[in-house]
Protein backbone atom coordinates (compact mmCIF):
# COMPACT_ATOMS: atom_id res chain seq x y z
CA UNK A 1 0.00 0.00 0.00
CA UNK A 2 0.76 3.42 -0.86
CA UNK A 3 2.05 5.60 2.64
CA UNK A 4 1.82 8.73 1.16
CA UNK A 5 -1.00 11.37 1.74
CA UNK A 6 -1.58 13.60 -1.69
CA UNK A 7 -0.83 17.31 -0.29
CA UNK A 8 -0.34 19.20 -3.06
CA UNK A 9 -2.18 20.06 -6.12
CA UNK A 10 1.00 21.29 -7.93
CA UNK A 11 1.98 17.89 -7.98
CA UNK A 12 1.10 16.35 -11.68
CA UNK A 13 -1.77 15.06 -12.26
CA UNK A 14 -0.81 11.50 -13.15
CA UNK A 15 1.29 11.12 -9.81
CA UNK A 16 -1.77 13.16 -8.35
CA UNK A 17 -4.34 10.53 -9.65
CA UNK A 18 -1.77 7.80 -8.57
CA UNK A 19 -1.40 9.22 -4.71
CA UNK A 20 -5.36 9.06 -4.48
CA UNK A 21 -5.99 5.38 -5.19
CA UNK A 22 -2.98 4.38 -2.97
CA UNK A 23 -4.51 6.37 -0.25
CA UNK A 24 -8.25 5.47 -0.88
CA UNK A 25 -6.74 1.77 -0.84
CA UNK A 26 -5.74 2.09 2.44
CA UNK A 27 -8.57 3.91 3.94
CA UNK A 28 -10.81 1.41 2.78
CA UNK A 29 -8.76 -1.63 3.59
CA UNK A 30 -8.13 -1.59 7.65
CA UNK A 31 -9.25 0.60 10.43
CA UNK A 32 -6.57 3.93 10.27
CA UNK A 33 -3.23 4.09 11.98
CA UNK A 34 -2.49 6.87 13.97
CA UNK A 35 0.62 7.66 11.32
CA UNK A 36 -2.26 8.08 8.57
CA UNK A 37 -4.80 9.70 10.35
CA UNK A 38 -1.97 11.90 11.43
CA UNK A 39 -0.83 12.39 8.02
CA UNK A 40 -4.25 13.20 6.84
CA UNK A 41 -4.89 15.55 9.61
CA UNK A 42 -2.28 18.01 8.37
CA UNK A 43 -3.23 17.31 4.85
CA UNK A 44 -3.15 20.46 2.20
CA UNK A 45 -7.15 20.95 1.67
CA UNK A 46 -6.79 22.01 -1.80
CA UNK A 47 -7.57 19.49 -4.47
CA UNK A 48 -5.64 16.35 -4.61
CA UNK A 49 -5.87 15.92 -8.22
CA UNK A 50 -6.22 18.42 -10.81
CA UNK A 51 -9.40 20.25 -11.25
CA UNK A 52 -10.84 21.88 -8.50
CA UNK A 53 -14.15 19.82 -8.41
CA UNK A 54 -12.27 17.35 -5.64
CA UNK A 55 -11.23 20.19 -3.79
CA UNK A 56 -14.30 20.48 -1.25
CA UNK A 57 -14.85 16.80 -0.77
CA UNK A 58 -11.07 16.53 0.17
CA UNK A 59 -11.47 19.72 2.63
CA UNK A 60 -14.50 17.70 3.55
CA UNK A 61 -12.51 14.57 4.95
CA UNK A 62 -9.73 16.22 5.62
CA UNK A 63 -11.93 18.33 8.33
CA UNK A 64 -14.13 15.18 9.66
CA UNK A 65 -10.20 13.15 9.96
CA UNK A 66 -9.30 16.45 12.36
CA UNK A 67 -12.71 16.69 14.25
CA UNK A 68 -12.59 12.72 15.39
CA UNK A 69 -10.34 10.49 17.42
CA UNK A 70 -8.24 7.48 16.09
CA UNK A 71 -10.51 5.46 18.17
CA UNK A 72 -13.90 6.96 16.91
CA UNK A 73 -13.10 6.39 13.47
CA UNK A 74 -11.71 2.75 14.07
CA UNK A 75 -14.82 2.14 15.66
CA UNK A 76 -17.08 3.47 12.67
CA UNK A 77 -14.67 1.28 10.66
CA UNK A 78 -15.47 -1.99 12.99
CA UNK A 79 -19.28 -0.88 12.74
CA UNK A 80 -19.59 -0.89 9.13
CA UNK A 81 -16.84 -2.90 7.26
CA UNK A 82 -15.90 -5.72 10.57
CA UNK A 83 -17.52 -8.05 12.78
CA UNK A 84 -17.95 -11.66 12.53
CA UNK A 85 -20.10 -12.69 9.69
CA UNK A 86 -22.10 -10.28 7.51
CA UNK A 87 -20.90 -6.98 8.11
CA UNK A 88 -23.26 -3.80 8.02
CA UNK A 89 -21.85 -2.77 4.30
CA UNK A 90 -19.46 -4.54 1.81
CA UNK A 91 -16.78 -3.53 -0.13
CA UNK A 92 -16.61 -6.16 -2.38
CA UNK A 93 -17.62 -5.76 -5.51
CA UNK A 94 -19.47 -9.18 -6.08
CA UNK A 95 -21.74 -8.09 -3.91
CA UNK A 96 -22.78 -5.32 -5.79
CA UNK A 97 -22.82 -6.84 -9.26
CA UNK A 98 -24.47 -9.82 -8.68
CA UNK A 99 -25.74 -10.18 -5.35
CA UNK A 100 -23.77 -12.44 -3.49
CA UNK A 101 -19.97 -12.50 -3.29
CA UNK A 102 -17.46 -14.88 -5.02
CA UNK A 103 -19.43 -14.82 -8.00
CA UNK A 104 -18.73 -14.46 -12.06
CA UNK A 105 -17.58 -10.89 -11.69
CA UNK A 106 -14.58 -12.20 -9.46
CA UNK A 107 -13.94 -14.71 -12.22
CA UNK A 108 -14.10 -12.54 -14.97
CA UNK A 109 -11.94 -9.99 -12.37
CA UNK A 110 -9.26 -12.85 -12.03
CA UNK A 111 -8.80 -13.43 -15.61
CA UNK A 112 -8.09 -9.61 -16.26
CA UNK A 113 -5.44 -9.49 -13.39
CA UNK A 114 -3.94 -12.92 -15.16
CA UNK A 115 -3.80 -10.74 -18.38
CA UNK A 116 -2.19 -8.12 -16.41
CA UNK A 117 0.43 -9.93 -14.86
CA UNK A 118 -1.04 -9.57 -11.65
CA UNK A 119 -2.35 -11.85 -8.95
CA UNK A 120 -3.72 -11.65 -5.29
CA UNK A 121 -0.44 -11.73 -2.47
CA UNK A 122 -1.75 -15.08 -0.58
CA UNK A 123 -1.07 -13.28 2.86
CA UNK A 124 -4.05 -11.55 1.93
CA UNK A 125 -7.50 -12.84 3.14
CA UNK A 126 -9.93 -11.03 0.99
CA UNK A 127 -10.76 -11.46 -2.18
CA UNK A 128 -9.54 -9.47 -4.94
CA UNK A 129 -12.79 -7.69 -5.77
CA UNK A 130 -12.36 -5.80 -2.01
CA UNK A 131 -12.55 -1.99 -3.40
CA UNK A 132 -8.80 -1.73 -1.75
CA UNK A 133 -7.32 -4.25 -3.61
CA UNK A 134 -8.74 -2.69 -7.32
CA UNK A 135 -7.88 0.71 -6.17
CA UNK A 136 -4.02 -0.73 -5.71
CA UNK A 137 -4.51 -2.11 -9.22
CA UNK A 138 -5.34 1.24 -10.58
CA UNK A 139 -2.40 2.84 -8.55
CA UNK A 140 -0.41 0.36 -10.49
CA UNK A 141 -1.69 0.82 -13.74
CA UNK A 142 -1.24 4.34 -13.76
CA UNK A 143 2.10 4.27 -12.12
CA UNK A 144 4.19 1.28 -12.46
CA UNK A 145 7.09 1.02 -15.14
CA UNK A 146 5.69 -1.22 -17.63
CA UNK A 147 4.00 0.86 -20.25
CA UNK A 148 3.04 -2.19 -22.00
CA UNK A 149 0.61 -2.89 -19.01
CA UNK A 150 0.30 1.00 -17.49
CA UNK A 151 -0.87 3.12 -20.15
CA UNK A 152 -4.60 5.00 -20.47
CA UNK A 153 -5.67 2.02 -22.11
CA UNK A 154 -5.32 -0.12 -19.50
CA UNK A 155 -7.13 2.12 -16.67
CA UNK A 156 -9.87 3.00 -18.97
CA UNK A 157 -10.17 -0.78 -19.67
CA UNK A 158 -10.22 -2.11 -15.86
CA UNK A 159 -11.97 1.18 -14.51
CA UNK A 160 -14.78 0.58 -16.83
CA UNK A 161 -15.24 -3.17 -16.18
CA UNK A 162 -14.45 -3.88 -12.74
CA UNK A 163 -15.00 -0.33 -10.98
CA UNK A 164 -17.31 1.96 -12.49
CA UNK A 165 -20.42 0.02 -12.47
CA UNK A 166 -20.67 -0.27 -8.55
CA UNK A 167 -18.41 2.09 -6.79
CA UNK A 168 -20.69 4.66 -6.50
CA UNK A 169 -23.33 1.98 -5.31
CA UNK A 170 -20.97 1.09 -2.27
CA UNK A 171 -20.35 5.13 -1.79
CA UNK A 172 -23.85 5.28 -1.83
CA UNK A 173 -24.79 2.53 0.80
CA UNK A 174 -22.24 3.90 3.31
CA UNK A 175 -23.50 7.47 3.42
CA UNK A 176 -27.20 6.60 4.00
CA UNK A 177 -26.21 4.11 7.10
CA UNK A 178 -26.93 5.76 10.02
CA UNK A 179 -23.76 5.03 12.08
CA UNK A 180 -21.19 6.48 9.64
CA UNK A 181 -19.62 10.16 10.06
CA UNK A 182 -16.03 9.58 8.65
CA UNK A 183 -16.60 7.15 6.03
CA UNK A 184 -20.15 8.97 5.01
CA UNK A 185 -17.23 11.66 3.97
CA UNK A 186 -14.91 9.67 2.74
CA UNK A 187 -17.54 7.67 0.40
CA UNK A 188 -18.28 11.43 -0.47
CA UNK A 189 -14.91 12.10 -2.10
CA UNK A 190 -14.67 8.90 -2.95
CA UNK A 191 -17.73 9.29 -5.42
CA UNK A 192 -16.14 12.68 -6.95
CA UNK A 193 -13.42 11.42 -7.69
CA UNK A 194 -14.74 8.15 -9.38
CA UNK A 195 -16.99 10.96 -11.16
CA UNK A 196 -13.79 12.77 -12.30
CA UNK A 197 -12.25 9.53 -13.66
CA UNK A 198 -14.94 8.42 -15.78
CA UNK A 199 -15.41 11.77 -17.16
CA UNK A 200 -11.55 11.91 -17.78
CA UNK A 201 -11.78 7.87 -19.69
CA UNK A 202 -14.66 9.35 -21.39
CA UNK A 203 -12.86 11.81 -23.53
CA UNK A 204 -10.11 9.81 -23.57
CA UNK A 205 -12.42 7.21 -25.69
CA UNK A 206 -14.10 9.97 -27.16
CA UNK A 207 -10.78 11.39 -28.79
CA UNK A 208 -9.60 8.01 -29.93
Amino acid sequence: MSESIPVSSALDEETARAEVYGLLAQLYYTPLPPELLAGLRVAATEAPAAGGFLEEPWRELVGVARAMGDEEIGREYDALFGGVGKPEIYLFGSHYLSGFLNERPLAKLRTDLEALGLARDEAMPETEDHIAYLCEVMRYLIAGDDVAVANLTRQSEFFAAHLQPWMTLMCDAIAAHPKARFYAVLAGFTRAFASVEAQGFDMLDGAQ
